[in-house]
């Protein structure tokens, strides 16, 4: 039997604000555990909540890029569990009321795109953190940190409509690349900041109605999120080919292990006991503040890409590798713009994007760095290319210069006039050297006038030793060619 692959996806994206959703505790990532909490964000009795207006602002500034409805109303709820990560036992959350719904996002699914509805946004705090541990005498135990709790938390959950692993895996991609563009989140997956719980389910081909399906949970990176469907897939396929039934549950993914183990069986809506939030009143949201909001959205990652091609003269491949880190699209930006100064920036945009994506990048992600971390400038590449194109030093230099600019942080224009690496343009020097070069190379020219043209590059090659790399090569192949034909 062939079946087809329902998927939803529940994105947690921990909001870019300096406090908490509730109260004014720090959301500094790494401090001591236990350090940035207060009686609201651990629960304790007789404390009331206070929004975080920022955190609204985060929230309705995705919504609005992900082609959502902004009610302007929207109620806060509680939603009952108990775990030892919410000391109050209960997480402001909301439910029937939401700050944003039915939006869409389009992703490439192969040669096509395609658009994944995305059913709701809402706000929420997150929960503290477990550290679980083994102590002694071979006790198993946990330890409690809630800086995290209070944090605020936005969720974005997508309708059932991706349809395949790899379709999640460039949602995912998608989604965090527009959010980090936004900046609402950093989306730091090592740091717990981009969070997913997939459901997934298998119904065979040609059925409406959805198959049972199970929940995903513990997946630290977009790859582990694929690697996780593509198992379940495999192994949702196998039950019902044996004519097994799926359970509802919510399953663990184990990296290492390349599987999934069950956890516990799925929670219903209903388990958890929503109801209204009594310590929040309703959120109200005039039409100015969406609209203001609205005009503070930036150049996203589609709209980057189509500039770059049209304005810019990039290949797609260019601007897909460019506009895929924000980091380094503003990085690309910034070099450009000391580049060309003044002149047409699609003179430079190619020889830049080149430096900036094959050159730089390379260097920075063999060192395990950012383009954050990098010890080259922005200006600094965009100079140095400006010198390549103005023809005072050769490609071949440019790539000395650039190992001490990264290996230094020093100029260009420092390291050239100090290392006396200013290209040769004279033509007297050139036509000296490819005199040499045709009197010391018979055989190399006797092939080239016999028509083998690659003979050529000997004779280019010893003029560039002759001259330690200096002479201009176009100059250089133009004046042999002239005098050998």
């Amino acid at each position: 039997m062939e079946f087809e692959t329902v998927i939803g996806l529940e994105v947690h994206a921990q909001l870019k604000t300096e406090s908490k959703v509730f109260c004014g505790c720090s959301t500094e990532f790494g401090s001591g555990p236990n350090t940035n909490i207060c009686p609201v964000c651990t629960g304790q009795p007789g404390v009331l909540p206070v929004l975080n207006k920022k955190a609204v602002e985060c929230l309705v500034k995705t919504g609005i890029a992900l082609n959502c409805k902004i009610n302007n109303r929207s109620v806060f709820a509680r939603k009952q569990y108990f775990y030892p990560d919410m000391p109050k036992n209960y997480q402001i959350s909301q439910y029937e009321l939401p700050l944003a719904k039915g939006g869409w996002l389009e992703i490439n699914a192969g040669s096509q795109k395609r658009k994944i509805g995305i059913t709701r946004i809402h706000l929420e705090e997150d929960a503290g953190k477990l550290l679980h541990a083994v102590g002694a005498r071979e006790l198993d135990y946990s330890l409690v940190d809630l800086n995290r709790a209070g944090v605020p938390l936005m969720e974005i959950v997508s309708e059932a409509d991706i349809r395949s692993p790899e379709e999640a895996y460039q949602y995912l991609s998608t989604l965090k690349n527009i959010l980090e563009y936004l900046g609402v989140s950093d989306c730091d997956m090592e740091e717990g900041k981009f969070r997913c719980d997939a459901n997934i389910s298998l119904r065979p081909k040609g059925q409406k109605e959805y198959g049972t399906k199970a929940e995903l949970k513990n997946m630290n990176s977009l790859s582990n999120v694929r690697d996780a469907l593509e198992y379940e897939v495999e192994r949702q396929a196998e039950v019902l080919s044996g004519g097994g039934k799926v359970v509802q549950e919510t399953r663990l993914w184990d990296a290492d292990k390349g599987a999934s183990h069950s956890m516990r069986t799925k929670e219903e809506a209903h388990d958890y006991r929503y109801f209204p939030e009594p310590d929040l009143v309703p959120l109200e949201l005039e039409k100015k503040f969406i609209d203001d909001i609205s005009k503070e959205i930036p150049e996203l990652p589609e709209a980057k890409k189509r500039r770059y091609i049209e304005a810019l003269g990039l290949s797609k491949y260019d601007t897909n590798v460019l506009t895929a880190d924000k980091k380094l699209a503003d990085y690309f930006e910034a070099a450009l713009a000391s580049a060309a100064k003044g002149k047409s920036a699609k003179d430079f945009a190619k020889p830049v994007s080149n430096w900036a994506a094959n050159e730089l990048l390379g260097r920075l992600n063999a060192e395990g760095k950012n383009v954050l971390s990098s010890p080259v400038k922005p200006e600094h590449l965009g100079e140095l290319v400006s010198v390549i194109q103005a023809g005072t030093i050769s490609g071949k230099i440019a790539k000395t210069v650039f190992e001490e600019m990264f290996r230094s942080g020093r100029t260009p224009s420092e390291i050239i006039k100090e290392k006396g690496l200013v290209q040769i343009s004279d033509e007297g020097a050139i036509l000296k050297f490819c005199d040499e070069a045709i009197a010391e190379n018979k055989k190399a020219v006797d092939e080239f006038r016999a028509g083998k043209t690659q003979a050529l590059g000997a004779l280019v090659g010893f003029v560039m030793k002759k001259s330690q790399g200096k002479a201009n090569p176009q100059m250089v192949n133009k004046i042999l060619k002239d005098k050998l034909s």
